[in-house]
């Protein structure tokens, strides 16, 4: 078995030391380093559990309670001050780590197309040894399925699909993510499902900052190149949409870490997002034309066809602007004994298709959201993303409940 590490990328020239790992992003205040266990490498324990955190923001004001900046000034943290550039002070003890801790005030066109061109895959590795034990059974290793591109047009192709931005310790980062249906708000959704360490970083660190949605990035499929000079609008057609709560497992929160290790059956979080400008006062479902149901209780690898994984790769040979998927037929990885057994595809994407959305039959025949991006070997080759069961739903239920009456 060859070494393994999260997928998600970060700012070039501030990575640390480098494999490959899908690209995860995030904006906001929210200390939201979450790992994508495909597509990251780099040192590091790999415990994960994460219960997902909140952030307070709108149409550019931070509105968040008293009682939760009084919290925040615990770290040292002034949130009148936050969007005055604070949010990049990353001090070990002002990490937000609980859920009650999650913050992300919108600051207007921090994103530009710029700082997003320069997100990148930051590399974490899971070594060899990450892989012990056996929940059941782990399947011979996938031949490598060459990742292809998506046609210009994403959003005629793959309308849900997306870039997640976000800030960390490393520098800015970026990951895959899904548009996905609310039940609360049926065809109203303003969910995002991507990987947990995507938001947050895991048993050593807290949630990452700035973190943001952008459908249909780079819609046009523009080289890196031909990117430069775009406008806001050719990179984000859809607009950015900011984080104003985010939630991933315990488990992330407790032993994951940067190569996804024990925490990578957990790896995963939803997000609840709104619009940067304010918008028209239609949702990220009816803005970009569609959502994904997800199904929590997927047939067995047995019982599976083919899955789809989608993303937005940017580790070697990839740049990160556009996007990738692949089709395979999964096998079974175990990671732990104690851990839900994973799916498991051949697929040659790196770093930052992290947390991009696996899609297949769901147990009513019709396409639906399976997994999602976690980790992969640090020579590419194959992904795996966990499976989604009561941890995930409960997840998934509390972010749609909570805004519920909004």
């Amino acid at each position: 078995m060859r070494p393994i590490r999260p997928l998600f990328s970060a700012r070039r020239g501030r990575s640390p030391r480098r494999r490959t790992s899908p690209v995860l992003a995030a904006v906001g205040l929210a200390t939201a380093l979450a790992l994508t266990a495909t597509a990251c490498g780099s040192d590091g324990d790999a415990d994960a559990s994460a219960e997902a955190s909140s952030a307070s923001a709108g149409d550019g004001k931070i509105t968040i309670p008293d009682n939760i900046k009084d919290r925040l000034k615990e770290h040292g943290i002034d949130v009148d001050k936050w969007k005055n550039g604070e949010w990049k002070n990353w001090d070990r003890d002002d990490w937000l780590r609980e859920a009650n801790d999650y913050i992300n005030p919108i600051i207007d066109d921090l994103w530009d197309p710029d700082r997003m061109r320069e997100a990148e895959d930051p590399d974490r590795g899971v070594e060899e040894n990450d892989l012990s034990g056996d929940q059941g059974v782990t399947d011979p290793e996938p031949a490598p399925v060459e990742a292809q591109a998506v046609p210009a047009g994403y959003h005629e192709n793959v309308p849900e699909a997306g870039k997640v931005f976000f800030d960390s310790p490393e520098g800015t980062m970026v990951c895959s993510a899904t548009v996905v249906q609310d039940p609360a708000h049926p065809g109203k959704s303003n969910l995002v499902w991507t990987a947990g360490h995507c938001v947050h970083a895991g048993a050593k660190g807290g949630w990452y900052r700035n973190i943001a949605f952008v459908p249909s990035y780079n819609d046009g499929a523009e080289s890196a190149a031909e990117l430069q000079g775009a406008t806001k609008e050719e990179v984000a057609p859809y607009g950015v949409w900011w984080g104003d709560w985010a939630q991933t497992s315990d488990q992330w929160i407790e032993r994951g870490g940067p190569t996804g290790g024990e925490g990578a059956s957990y790896d995963f979080a939803v997000i609840h997002v709104t619009p940067e400008k304010g918008g028209d006062g239609k949702s990220l479902e009816e803005t970009v034309g569609s959502a994904l149901p997800v199904d929590f209780d997927a047939p067995a690898v047995s019982q599976v066809g083919d899955i789809t994984a989608t993303g937005y790769p940017a580790a070697a040979p990839f740049d990160g602007e556009t996007m990738y998927r692949c089709t395979d037929e999964p096998g079974r990885l175990s990671i732990e004994k104690s851990n839900p057994t994973m799916y498991r595809i051949g697929c040659t994407m790196t770093g930052g298709s992290s947390g991009g959305g696996w899609v297949a039959a769901g147990s009513d025949g019709k396409p639906a959201l399976v997994s999602n991006t976690s980790i992969g070997p640090v020579t590419a080759g194959w992904l795996a993303g966990p499976r989604l069961g009561s941890e995930a739903e409960g997840i998934y239920t509390a972010v749609s409940k909570k805004y519920a009456t909004q």
